[in-house]
């Protein structure tokens, strides 16, 4: 465990409905420290963010969260939506007692911080979306090879389809793991269905234009998880966007290219 990490604080925050919501605190606490919002991919828990969340901590107070059916959060039967999870979002902000905060979601927390800068615009000082889609009819979607990959019975079939779709083979020969992107093994079969289908769900296209967060888009040039082909529909709907792509990187560009995004998100943010 490294310093930062044992100066990791948890709490707990209680969404509208009830739900408990398991949250962590660290980096950054004097005064002038922003506070910067690290929103994880579907199914997975704060972990996600174990290693990028390190180089934002000597600027800012980084907040992480466990999803609802994740990690130490409740796991209700209900309650499953990219608008719910933006929802629990601003509960976890209201229970810190930060106004407004930097945000930053990759992969389904991309689709989730979309809904919690649109409908709450006063809160999000800058926003950034890394591998993520608008979702609905307009969304480029990932092709049916990549479907059937995931949809594989056997659990060890999934998780090296995952790897693969998560990391370029050249970054993998040097990083046999652990890998923190790949799921939280501990959900519920319920909570697990309802990631899925909060992310196969997500429709945000007509909210987008209500975002005034000035926006950093991000993405790998060979995500087939979230093709990069959304970047575009992102940007042409949100109105102060600035894009990047990260040549021959896969969905976790956040990991694999990290010393670069980390950098350009960093500089975004100041």
């Amino acid at each position: 465990m490294t310093d930062t990490a044992s100066r990791r604080l948890h709490a707990v925050a209680r969404a509208q409905d009830g739900t408990a919501l398991a949250y962590q605190h660290q980096g950054a606490h004097d005064d002038t420290a922003r506070s910067l919002l690290l929103l994880a991919g579907q199914a997975n828990n704060h972990h996600w963010w174990d290693g990028p969340r390190e180089d934002f901590d000597a600027t800012h107070r980084t907040i992480t969260m466990d999803h609802r059916g994740t990690g130490a959060s409740d796991k209700p039967q209900q309650g499953y939506s990219t608008q719910q999870f933006a929802e629990d979002a601003i509960a976890i902000l209201d229970h810190l007692g930060v106004e407004r905060a930097d945000v930053y979601g990759t992969s389904m927390g991309g689709r989730v911080a979309q809904w919690l800068a649109a409908r709450h615009p006063d809160r999000v000082r800058r926003l950034v979306l890394g591998c993520t889609s608008p979702g609905g009819p307009y969304a480029v979607e990932r092709d049916v090879s990549v479907r059937r990959a995931l949809a594989r019975p056997a659990p060890a079939a999934v998780r090296s389809a995952l790897i693969d779709l998560m990391y370029s083979p050249g970054w993998l020969a040097g990083h046999p793991g652990p890998y923190a992107t790949l799921g939280d093994p501990d959900m519920p079969p319920h909570a697990r269905h309802g990631h899925l289908i909060a992310s196969n769900t997500h429709d945000a296209w007509e909210a987008l234009h209500l975002i005034t967060a000035p926006t950093l888009i991000l993405h790998g040039a060979e995500d087939r998880l979230t093709p990069p082909d959304n970047v575009p529909l992102l940007a042409a709907r949100i109105p102060d966007t600035r894009t990047h792509l990260f040549a021959g990187a896969r969905h976790a560009y956040f990991e694999e290219c990290r010393d670069e995004a980390g950098k350009l998100v960093q500089d975004f943010l100041s």
